[in-house]
This record gives structure tokens, C-alpha cells and sequence, in this order.
């Protein structure tokens, strides 16, 4: 093999990329051990939110968290499914989709999102979502609740956020 044969298998694996790490992620929001990523996706969308009473604060009001609406695309940039909800539901384009439960969440960066894990229930469907036992949102930007104020006078009032996550679908190995 030449030195240009060399760089040329050098530049495709440095195309390809790696498996998805969980060094660095805060602890509580670690996929247990005996699983494997199934799946890499990157959600962009919107994050709806409104404006209502304070739960057991009389008087007081906040911005509360409506749903999502995102589109996950794969490392290539291509259109695989979408996400949405209530219930939070991930749903690949050949049908199969998951819901499932909030294990735990952990701060991200300042005006992120926060870090999350999710136990996901049985797919419905077969296809890309069958067997996705975790899914972990990761690499935040965006997403919190709007920086405008929540008062008696506007409540009601919906305002969406725009966010990027990446989600990744874990199975067991």
C-alpha cells in the first residue's frame, strides 16, 4: 500500500464516526451497562410552552412545558423520524415508535436544556424502534422556557422555543 492509499483509508475512517461515549455525561443519566447504541439521531425543532397558574402558589404564575415537535435526522443529516408529544413519542419514518418514562435529568450548559434519560416502553411497530430499551438527550442547544415574562395579564398564552438535541436509542446487547 502507497503512502496515498494510506491517507486515503485514513481520511474514511476518520469519516466514520465513533460509537457514542458516555464518558463525560453526569452519572444519573448513564445508559446501564449491557446495552448498545442502535441509533445516533439529532432532533431540531420547537419546544412549546404556556403561560399558567403555579401550582400551589396561589397568584403566582410560570412559563409550563407544553411539547415538542422535531424532526431527527441521522449523522448524515437525512430525515429518520420525529419527535413529539404528549406523551413524548419517538417514531422512525418506517412507523415503529416508542414512548416512555423519565428516569433522570441532569443540568446541561446555562440556556440548555437539561441532560435526560429515558426507560422506553415496548415499541409499537416493527422497524428502526423495536428493541430501543434507553434513549438519552444529549448535545443540548436551546430549549428553555421562554425569557419573556408569565403574568396574570398574558396567561394563556403559548410561546415556542426553538432547541437541537441529539437522542440516542439504546438496546440491549
Amino acid at each position: 500500500m502507497n503512502a496515498r492509499q494510506l491517507i486515503c483509508l485514513a481520511a474514511l475512517f476518520a469519516a466514520v464516526p465513533a460509537a457514542f461515549a458516555q464518558n463525560g455525561l453526569p452519572d444519573t443519566i448513564k445508559v446501564p451497562d449491557g446495552h448498545k447504541v442502535a441509533m445516533e439521531t439529532t432532533g431540531v425543532g420547537e419546544i412549546t410552552y404556556e403561560c399558567r397558574d403555579k401550582a400551589n402558589a396561589a397568584g403566582q404564575t410560570e412559563w409550563v412545558f407544553v411539547g415538542p415537535k422535531a424532526v431527527l435526522n441521522d449523522r448524515a443529516g437525512k430525515q429518520v423520524g420525529t419527535y413529539y408529544g404528549p406523551p413524548a413519542t419517538w417514531q422512525a419514518k418506517d412507523g415503529s415508535k416508542v414512548t416512555g418514562t423519565q428516569l433522570a435529568v441532569a443540568p446541561s450548559s446555562p440556556g440548555n436544556l437539561p441532560y435526560q434519560l429515558v426507560k422506553a416502553n415496548p415499541a409499537e411497530g416493527k422497524g428502526a424502534m423495536s428493541g430501543v430499551s434507553y434513549i438519552q438527550r444529549v448535545a443540548l442547544k436551546g430549549g428553555v422556557a421562554p425569557s419573556a415574562e408569565c403574568t396574570a395579564a398574558n396567561k394563556g398564552t403559548q410561546e415556542v422555543v426553538k432547541y437541537q438535541a441529539d437522542y440516542i436509542f439504546w438496546a440491549a446487547s
